[in-house]
């Protein structure tokens, strides 16, 4: 298996991971955005029914990829809750998950979303509005125009590239090298094609891409990258 890409932005070493999360490889810092835990329970009290188990598939991949990379911490880029109501519907079993993952490395952030500006506060680690890991910018949401060294979620980037015969599309990171956009976490995400005008803000360029795809991460240049 080829070794994962490295990518640098504004200085800073990230690995990006198949989980979707990326490790900052000079603090040991695992970073994550959008986990949008019970995303599935918010939409089945609206009446629209998915398998309630996106929780617990999102702290499985998380707590797999912790295990595998070993980070000194995690800090999660926001929207980690889907609403204000997600602690109050979330499952007694997956509820001690969280509450176990948190305590199992050895600093855990909450950086506040658009969706969660509260985090609960039961599951332990610290709630911050952003946060500055050496020459990175962590944030939730991405500043409109130049930002040098930002590393935010929110806009939950795909990228579509033409393979032998299909069109194939992918969670995906987004980087120019001076900013890093994360692909959402969460199981039930959704995701907006880096070409799409929200991400002409961020970029002077259609951004290159590392595709999440099946076993590996796969680094495209933004030139291959296609329209939906």
């Amino acid at each position: 298996m080829s070794p994962a890409p490295v990518l640098t932005v504004q200085g800073a070493r990230l690995q990006p991971d198949i989980s979707g999360a990326a490790l900052e490889l000079s603090s040991g810092a695992l970073l994550c955005a959008d986990l949008h835990l019970e995303k599935g329970s918010a939409y089945a009290a609206r009446g629209q029914l998915l398998p309630p188990y996106d929780t617990r598939t999102t702290l499985a991949r998380l707590a797999d990829a912790i295990k595998r990379l070993k980070p000194a911490s995690v800090i999660a880029l926001g929207d980690s809750f889907h609403d204000l109501g997600a602690d109050g519907r979330m499952h007694a079993d997956d509820a001690a998950a969280l509450t176990a993952l948190v305590a199992s490395v050895g600093r855990w952030i909450w950086i506040e979303g658009n969706h969660d500006p509260d985090p609960p506060a039961r599951f332990g680690g610290m709630r911050m509005a952003g946060l500055q890991l050496g020459p990175l910018t962590l944030r939730h949401e991405p500043r409109s125009g130049p930002a040098p060294g930002e590393v935010a979620g929110h806009l939950h980037p795909c990228a579509r590239i033409n393979g032998t015969g299909r069109s194939v599309r992918r969670r995906c990171f987004a980087t120019d090298g001076t900013r890093l956009v994360l692909p959402a976490f969460g199981a039930y995400a959704g995701g907006l094609n880096v070409r799409d005008p929200a991400f002409r803000a961020l970029f002077a360029r259609t951004p290159d891409a590392v595709m999440i795809g099946t076993g590996r991460v796969y680094p495209v240049p933004g030139a291959r990258l296609k329209l939906d």
